[in-house]
Formats: structure tokens, C-alpha cells, sequence
């Protein structure tokens, strides 16, 4: 049997990860999830909720799991419509550290069961998205399923640790642009540098951040990258003044990675998620090294 190419193996490793379990027997709670990281994981143990707060914005910030048809949208997270969480009849509500402030009028309408992940006893975050993975898997009765996901996952990221090995990839510091002079960049802990450390790849930010996993800077910090041959990633979405600005900003010009072409752009991923969202970075990144090596 002809080996696989890398290309192929990322690709049969990713055509899997969002086909969601069955699960026969008792009725589906009904669940309404006001973080798009629980949201995800609800998916992969086999639940579609019944509300989330954000709808709209799915498609835009999380991709992958598609979100099924027929999740009501219970408005921003932070600015939730009673009335709709209401009429849904939840038995369930999923919220958030980040949402605290919400939790005595969410308990007025059903049971709330909050999640941590992202939270000030900060440490590295993909062991919390795990963890709070299992605590949903079991409070729900699926821990069979979240261990199965959990498995999938560690299969994926082991592919891409792989093809990252076979690569030879180089360090990568991570983006997301807020304008033309300001940007998030990604740190440890975080996800995304979690997230690199587990397929094999150097955080070229050589500073930590805050427990969401980012820090903001001005444009002119990116001079502080200095590993040899670090390569510059941002994330869509783009400001649209951004990249123009910048290609008449000397500052910008400068930087070895621009001159030497080691700048790309590379499809969102959520940067507050969980399991999943760890998964489609993972495949982004070790593609990308497949690309540029």
C-alpha cells in the first residue's frame, strides 16, 4: 500500500474531527450554552443546545463544529435576553467565570453549571479545557463520549506533531491585528501557545501574558521577536486599513520577518475556546509547516 503524504494525513485526520457521536436512550436535555468554547464541546458529546448566545457570530469566530440548524440565539453573552432564555425552557445552563455577574438571574430560570477554563488561578489551559470537557461529560452522563472525543483529540494532535517533526517547522509568533499599530499577541499560558508546545512547535514570544492568553501591544514590540527564523502569523479577521498602513510604516518594513517574507495570514481560530478549537489550530499550524518548509 502506498504510504500517505503528509498533506494526506492531515487531511484524513481532519475530515473526522467534528463528526459528532450518537448517543441512544433517555431524552436530550435541553441546554442553553453561553460560551461558544462550551458550546463546541456540548457538539462533540453528541448534544445540540438549544440556545447560545451569539448565533450569528458562529460562523465568524468558531467555524468548526458547524452549528446545526434550529439553535435559538439568546442574544451577547453579557447582555443575555431573559425572555428568550425563558421561553427555551432550559433544564441547563452552561456559563462561565466570565459571567458570574449573571448567575443569580440565570438560576431563576434553570440550573446553572459553571465551567473554568479560563480564570485568574491561571497555568496552562489546555489541561482546564480537558478537564472541564470531563466535568461536562459527567455531569451530563456522557463521560464515555467525552473520553472518546478527548482520544480523537490526542490522535489529531499527534498527527500534527508528525507532519510539524517532518517539517523541520520554524518558531511562530501569533497574532490578531486590532488596527494598524496595535495588536493581541499570543502568549503563555494560552491556548494557542498550549497548543503549539503539544505538536511541537516554538512560541517565538519570548513573554508571558495574562490568563486569557494573550497580551496587547503596539506594532513596534514585534522587534522583541528574535528567535533565528521566526516566522509572523495573524489571524483573520483583518482591520481593513490594516495591511496597507503597514506597508508604508518603516517600522513594519524592517521587521526580518517581512523582509524575508515569513509573514502569513491564516483562517480565525477562537483564541477563548477549548478542546476543539485546540484541534483546528493544531491542523492549521502543522499545515502551514508543511507549507513553508
Amino acid at each position: 500500500m502506498r504510504s500517505l503524504s503528509r498533506r494526506s494525513l492531515l487531511a484524513a485526520a481532519g475530515a473526522s474531527l467534528w463528526a459528532l457521536p450518537t448517543h441512544a436512550g433517555a431524552k436530550a436535555p435541553r441546554i442553553v450554552s453561553l460560551d461558544y468554547g462550551l458550546s463546541s464541546t456540548l457538539l462533540s458529546l453528541g448534544l445540540a443546545p438549544v440556545g447560545i448566545a451569539g448565533v450569528a457570530d458562529w460562523g465568524k469566530w468558531v467555524v468548526e463544529p458547524p452549528l446545526p440548524p434550529g439553535v435559538a440565539d439568546v442574544g451577547d453573552a453579557l447582555m443575555v435576553n431573559r425572555e428568550a432564555l425563558t421561553a427555551l425552557a432550559p433544564t441547563l445552563i452552561l456559563s462561565t467565570p466570565y459571567l458570574d455577574s449573571l448567575t443569580p438571574m440565570l438560576e431563576t430560570i434553570a440550573p446553572v453549571l459553571r465551567l473554568s477554563v479560563y480564570d485568574a488561578s491561571g497555568g496552562p489551559v489546555l489541561p482546564k479545557a480537558e478537564a472541564a470537557t470531563r466535568l461536562l461529560g459527567d455531569h451530563l452522563g456522557r463521560r464515555a463520549e467525552a473520553e472518546a472525543f478527548l482520544e480523537r483529540a490526542d490522535r489529531h494532535f499527534d498527527t500534527c506533531r508528525a507532519a510539524v517533526r517532518a517539517a523541520g517547522a520554524p518558531p511562530v509568533a501569533v497574532i490578531s491585528f486590532l488596527d494598524a499599530r496595535h495588536a493581541r499577541i499570543y502568549t503563555a499560558p494560552g491556548l494557542f501557545d498550549d497548543t503549539l508546545g503539544r505538536i511541537g512547535m516554538r512560541n517565538a514570544w519570548p513573554r508571558a501574558g495574562q490568563y486569557w492568553g494573550f497580551d496587547t501591544i503596539g506594532i513596534e514590540r514585534l522587534t522583541e521577536i528574535d528567535a533565528p527564523g521566526a516566522h509572523l502569523i495573524a489571524l483573520e479577521p483583518l482591520p481593513r486599513e490594516a495591511l496597507p498602513t503597514l506597508s508604508d510604516s518603516p517600522i513594519w518594513s524592517s521587521l526580518s520577518f517581512v523582509r524575508e517574507r515569513r509573514f502569513a495570514v491564516l483562517p480565525i481560530t477562537l483564541m477563548f475556546g477549548m478542546v476543539n478549537e485546540a484541534m483546528r489550530f493544531a491542523g492549521q499550524m502543522a499545515e502551514y509547516a508543511r507549507r513553508v518548509t
